[in-house]
């Protein structure tokens, strides 16, 4: 009875556009909720885990005595002022923030804003994808791919490291994914597994040839090996027709956002921009609107 019941609904909100969004935005609201701890707590935990390898190799192999763990489980969510725990009702997914009013409620300080607007920003891109896909296995592949790339934009954002923990499963599962039979429905998404090998390995060689062809030249490095494994993952789930349109928009963003900073903040040109939220931005955008983008490019430069 409660599988029958399970089918039905699902039925229910598939044949509604407007009501299977609705869920996938509450659905982004939790999941943006865990997303804020993998970008706090991921970078930690390497940082940790490479400390540890040091210790060991300066040792001569001994290892070091086990410290507190510390994981995407444990410890419990607390404030970073007080310490105080952070109760169930005290993390409802923006709803507890605005409730708050962005303060701790023992010591009254400050949460920052950045929590509620990732937990926003999943819940609208989920939803997104959900209405652009209706509710079906390839929506479900692009969901799982959006909340990849938003983690690891704002770990790119806050520590200019991609990690491998993050962009080598994607890569994985966007091969998976390239498996299935979905690309028939003419959704254009997933790609099959042809273009998905070529797009990972067109992917990956593309940015390291540019990465070692820059060093070359200026005798510096201009980005990270992170961008080679995200750029590759993008092409496992996009293929390698969209490499081109992924980062011609990456390019050009990364770009006008550097002239930003450059002009408003009176930053060096020397100051390190991540290069990976371009990327996972562009390849979010060729993911929902790949064909239109590419049409629309095309109309432009071939304009009688």
């Amino acid at each position: 009875m409660a599988y029958k019941d399970a089918m039905t609904a699902l039925a229910v909100l598939a044949a509604s556009p407007g009501l299977s969004s609705a869920a996938a935005l509450l659905l982004g609201l939790a999941v943006g909720s865990f997303l804020n701890v993998v970008i706090y707590r991921l970078p930690i935990m390497l940082e940790r885990q490479w400390r540890e390898e040091c210790a060991e190799f300066a040792g001569g192999g001994e290892s070091p005595a086990p410290g507190e763990t510390f994981n995407l489980m444990v410890p419990r969510s607390a404030c970073p002022g007080c310490k105080a725990h952070i109760t169930a009702l005290q993390n409802i997914p923006l709803l507890s923030w605005l409730l708050l009013r962005g303060r701790c409620a023992r010591c009254g300080q400050r949460i920052s804003v950045r929590y509620p607007l990732v937990e926003m920003l999943t819940a609208i891109l989920t939803a997104a994808v959900v209405w652009r896909f209706g509710l079906s296995w390839p929506a479900l592949a692009a969901v799982v791919l959006t909340w990849f790339l938003i983690a690891l934009t704002f770990i790119d954002i806050d520590h200019q490291l991609l990690p491998d923990g993050l962009t080598l499963p994607l890569l994985w599962f966007g091969l998976l994914v390239s498996l299935s039979a979905a690309g028939r429905q003419g959704l254009g998404f997933p790609v099959d597994l042809r273009a998905s090998v070529l797009g990972a390995v067109a992917g990956y060689a593309s940015l390291w040839a540019v990465y070692h062809l820059f060093r070359l030249v200026f005798r510096k490095e201009g980005m990270g090996y992170g961008d080679f494994k995200l750029f590759a993952a993008l092409g496992a789930w996009l293929g390698w027709k969209m490499l081109i349109p992924v980062i011609l928009v990456a390019a050009v963003a990364g770009s006008v956002v550097g002239l930003v900073l450059l002009t408003v903040r009176g930053q060096s040109r020397n100051t390190p921009i991540p290069f990976g939220p371009f990327l996972a931005s562009a390849g979010w955008l060729v993911l929902m609107w790949g064909p239109g983008i590419v049409a629309a490019y095309l109309g432009w430069f071939t304009r009688p």
